[in-house]
């Protein structure tokens, strides 16, 4: 029997081809190399395992993935392989594929350095390999390279071997929805919750932890265990049980009387740190108390009081009840002992998105969105926003003239006018929610130089801007502040797009001096985005803390490619919620008639 690719590999995989692509005839390869990318892309935002998909006859429901792929996919998941792959990355050394996963490495580079190092770089042990090349100082003496070069792959290969195998919020929450679903098929299932981070919905999550309340703890167990999509049960106890997915995911589940349930919620939703100052607090109000997943008592006795729900539990305690996503030990016992946390925002106070790409061809490096303005636009109503932005790529300032560049902006101009004349004039747009307006943006490069690859003639085009770091990412703190504080100087930039540039479990985010940033932003009213894009979830829950208590105002947007990627929103709201934000925090929870106002101050 083959082996079933995970998610990863399967992205993986498709990155490669789409190097193999590259290399064999870029030129003429363009759009092959675009819809591998963008099927990569897609795999590794996909919130269910892809051979779940194919084995449902659902793969073509996956955006970015077309028919011809989907048909690829589908002789790798039932032979093991797919012919069409390996003629194309026939002749190329596996071993280059390996180096691909090193952030800064691309196809050429990984090509170059496996030929050039063909006796020493071996298949399944190339990164371990390339790493002993470069500490013995061999990388810096090729050219094209040099001894800075050198340093950035030895500290990116570091970066590699660091890595966690941890799960991407949406991808653990869709699992976890599937498995609380099938639990909740058992009468005897009362309530099941999932605990952790994920019910914090930190960015990433290990282990996924579900809790299930009921008085018939071995039925509940047994029907667990059953679940269909199981691979494998590690273990069935008393009132435990956990099990391994295909993926290698491991799933726990805990069974709880619903008189202690909210105990249980309480004792394994918070952090380690929050729980420890929880227990140092009560001490406070009396050294006999002792916390636990049952409940509270008083030390020496054996009764124990027990609770329904969290509410009943932190309340005895005097406190509010403090929601899982601030229970991180960030202050949030203090604010909730003196009745003054926040009234975090809530994912119906969104009325628009302000990133998204469509696929008008504004012939960027980048890659387009595979949905046209339209039908981004009806999805926006099925979401009930007020407004939008459309903000697709700059056009790719290394093949075009300043005037070429002017005139493409112009096109989409006349494209994104069209459609606000046609909502002006449709009566349906006086029904509460629709879409009365689209704003014409676009998400620009900024420069190692902080320069901006987009002639002022072509700015004037647009409503606003957003700004983004896609390039030289290692530049020194000092350098990268002033580059990002360069671009956003310019007047019509309004927003600072995905700010730390981190992709999770792949790319760390870039160097900047952030209060010298947020200072910057809250003087000349620059927004700060928190993005939606699974991988990102940038600007970090931390930094979005520090952003509000400086009176920096932040946007979300989902950096949508398709018009499904649109319903990530929650997710940046997440981020927003774990940051003690509150609906005054974010600009696109204004009405339209607001946001106007604020564009114009």
């Amino acid at each position: 029997m083959h082996k079933v690719l995970t998610n990863i590999e399967v992205a993986e995989l498709l990155r490669s081809v789409a190097a193999a692509y590259q290399l064999k005839d870029e030129a003429k390869n363009r759009f092959r190399i675009i819809a591998y990318e963008r099927a990569a892309d897609a795999v590794e935002h996909a919130t269910s395992e892809l051979k779940d998909l194919w084995d449902e006859d659902k793969l073509d429901e996956v955006p970015g993935i077309g028919e011809s792929i989907a048909g690829h996919l589908g002789e790798l998941f039932k032979t093991g392989s797919s012919s069409h792959f390996n003629e194309v990355m026939r002749g190329l050394p596996p071993q280059m594929f390996e180096l691909m996963v090193i952030p800064g490495i691309g196809a050429k580079t990984a090509f170059k350095l496996s030929n050039q190092f063909k006796s020493l770089i071996k298949q399944n042990t190339a990164i371990q390999d390339l790493e002993k090349i470069a500490r013995a100082g061999k990388i810096a003496k090729l050219e094209g390279f040099g001894e800075e070069s050198e340093k950035d792959i030895i500290r990116s290969i570091s970066e590699v071997k660091g890595r966690s195998k941890r799960l991407l919020l949406p991808y653990a929450a869709e699992t976890a929805g599937e498995i609380i679903d099938w639990l909740k098929k058992n009468k005897n299932v009362a309530q099941a919750e999932p605990l952790g981070s994920l019910r914090r919905k930190a960015a990433t999550v290990g282990d996924i932890d579900i809790a299930v309340a009921t008085d018939k703890v071995k039925e509940v167990i047994e029907h667990f265990v059953k679940y269909p999509h199981a691979k494998r049960v590690l273990e069935k106890g008393g009132v435990t049980a956990s099990l391994v997915l295909p993926s290698d995911v491991q799933v726990d589940l805990m069974v709880q009387s619903p008189e202690s349930f909210g105990s249980l919620l309480q004792h394994f939703t918070g952090s380690k740190h929050h729980n420890i100052t929880l227990r140092e607090y009560s001490r406070s109000l009396s050294s006999s108390l002792s916390l636990s997943e049952y409940g509270i008592k008083k030390v020496g006795t054996a009764k124990i009081m027990k609770f329904k729900t969290e509410e009943e539990f932190y309340n005895y305690l005097k406190l509010d009840w403090i929601p899982p996503e601030l229970r991180e030990d960030t202050g949030e016992i203090k604010s909730a002992l003196n009745h003054k946390l926040p009234e975090l925002i809530e994912p119906k106070d969104i009325k628009a998105d302000l990133q998204i790409h469509s696929s008008f061809d504004i012939e960027t490096s980048h890659d387009l969105g595979a949905s046209s303005l339209q039908e981004i636009v009806e999805n926006a109503n099925r979401l009930g926003y007020e407004y939008l932005a459309f903000t697709e790529h700059n056009p790719s300032h290394s093949r075009h003239s300043k005037d070429q560049i002017i005139n493409i902006l112009r096109r989409k101009k006349v494209a994104v006018d069209k459609i606000n004349n046609s909502l002006s004039s449709n009566v349906s747009v006086k029904v509460s929610g629709s879409v009365k307006r689209v704003f014409n943006s676009l998400e620009i490069d900024i420069l190692p130089d902080g320069k901006l690859p987009v002639p002022a003639e072509g700015l004037e085009t647009l409503d606003f801007a957003l700004v983004s770091v896609h390039s030289s990412f290692r530049l020194s703190k000092a350098k990268m502040t002033t580059r990002v504080i360069s671009a956003l100087s310019q007047p019509k930039v309004r927003i600072f797009a995905h700010p730390s540039a981190r992709l999770l479990g792949k790319r760390e985010g870039i160097d900047l001096d952030w209060e010298k940033v947020f200072e910057f932003c809250a003087k000349n009213d620059k927004w700060v985005e928190i993005n939606a894009d699974p991988m990102r979830l940038d600007l970090p829950d931390n930094l979005v803390k520090m952003a509000i208590s400086m009176g920096v105002k932040l946007s979300m947007g989902t950096d949508a490619h398709h018009f499904e990627h649109m319903q990530n929103m929650p997710y940046a709201v997440y981020v927003a919620r774990r940051g003690w934000a509150e609906k005054k925090d974010i600009v696109n929870t204004r009405s339209l008639l607001e946001f106007e106002k604020l564009l114009s101050d």
